[in-house]
């Protein structure tokens, strides 16, 4: 079967070399079976009906409009951790640039360059950028995802004392933390006890704007946040009157902003995170295979509107891959409709994710075209796909 992809930023060749010589590219995004994207808008672009699935080179899909695509049966991905390493050792260099004066030491240095004794000069001003260590502080680490585990475990090879606070840890996050790492119950202690917080939540409803002006009163005076996930999760206004007060010592952003950029007590970084030659190709690499997975098996690996379900390789006759509505009695309906053909399933796998659901079915012989238009007919169904 023959596919066309377009890709609305760069990604990297290293992922796109992967895909085989029956994947066209097309620079219209109205022709395209498959899109790769990192940070372009896509609210504003209407897909084309072959449209079947978006692929995300990186964690966040805030550009993406994957509930509308999950009501067109457009499967969006996304690749969590792909890029976690390079977030990590950011947020890293973040708390020893906030800890210790470098960039205005650096600074000084630029601009006393003509003075023939700036050596003798920098042991008198160094003083003022000499700051703190930070082996030995609290560090709270808000969401222990792929980057704030590793940015966790990290900080305890530094010598940090470090608390971890994420309500919906699964178990494979938490066998991949330090045993060190403390666990807290709610963020309030977080707040309370810690000289630097870093934040790695999603931006939700539920978490936009948690960093703000009843969260920094909590905070320890003298405290450094960093927040390296997204600009959206701390109300900036709140922040710079926390900075100004003394409240907070700095602010370290990786999402420059006309509210943040140039403010006392603020460093700003120009979205440097994930963008590392390494992170970049990974990303590329994982959106790649999650995509081919799907548009040539049917599987679903790390969707963020349709649920995991996969049936391995179609060794079978047939496949066919549905996506439909979480309502009842669908799977009867579907084996009804091929029973009734006289096709024999071979195995199925089904699974849901808030209002919608995701079919496999594999099958010992071809699914007649009348079958699969029985299966579109159901209200329900959202999509129907023959993958074999």
């Amino acid at each position: 079967m023959n596919y066309t992809y377009t890709c609305l930023n760069p990604i990297a060749d290293v992922g796109l070399k992967n895909l085989p010589d029956n994947y066209a590219r097309t620079e219209n995004f109205a022709d395209a079976d498959a899109v790769f994207v990192r940070s372009a808008k896509m609210d504003d672009l209407k897909p084309g009906p072959r449209l079947l699935a978006v692929a995300r080179a990186g964690a966040g899909v805030n550009n993406i409009p994957h509930a509308e695509y999950a009501k067109k049966g457009i499967v969006v991905f996304n690749t969590p951790g792909a890029n976690a390493n390079g977030v990590k050792e950011l947020v890293i260099a973040a708390m020893l640039l906030a800890s210790r004066d470098i960039v205005g030491g650096v600074e000084w240095v630029k601009a006393n360059a003509a003075d023939p004794a700036i050596n003798k000069a920098a042991e008198k001003a160094k003083k003022a950028f000499a700051g703190t260590e930070i082996q030995g502080k609290k560090l709270g680490v808000i969401g222990l995802g792929a980057i704030g585990q590793k940015v966790a475990n990290a900080a305890i090879d530094l010598g940090l004392d470090v608390y971890g606070y994420d309500p919906y840890l699964s178990v494979d996050a938490a066998w991949n933390l330090s045993r060190a790492v403390k666990h807290c119950k709610n963020v309030e202690s977080i707040y309370r006890d810690c000289d630097f917080i870093t934040i790695h939540v999603p931006a939700l409803e539920s978490t936009k704007g948690m960093i703000n002006a009843e969260a920094l009163a909590m905070m320890k005076t003298g405290v450094i946040v960093i927040n390296a996930a997204r600009d959206a999760l701390v109300n900036e206004k709140d922040m710079l009157a926390a900075l100004e007060s003394g409240k907070v010592r700095k602010y370290v952003s990786d999402f420059p902003n006309a509210t943040t950029a140039g403010q006392k007590g603020c460093l700003v970084i120009p979205h440097l995170g994930a963008s590392t030659e390494e992170s970049e190709d990974n990303c590329a690499v994982m959106a790649v295979k999650e995509m081919r997975d799907f548009l040539e098996n049917g599987n679903i690996v790390n969707s963020v509107n349709y649920p995991a379900c996969s049936l391995g390789l179609p060794t079978k006759a047939g496949r066919v891959a549905i996506c439909h509505k979480n309502v009842a009695n669908m799977i009867g309906t579907f084996t009804s409709i091929l029973g009734n053909a006289g096709v024999n399933i071979d195995s199925i796998a089904n699974k849901s994710r808030g209002d919608f659901a995701y079919t496999l079915i594999d099958t010992d012989s071809v699914i007649p075209a009348d079958v699969v238009r029985a299966l579109e007919s159901s209200d329900a169904v959202v999509r129907v796909r023959v993958i074999k």
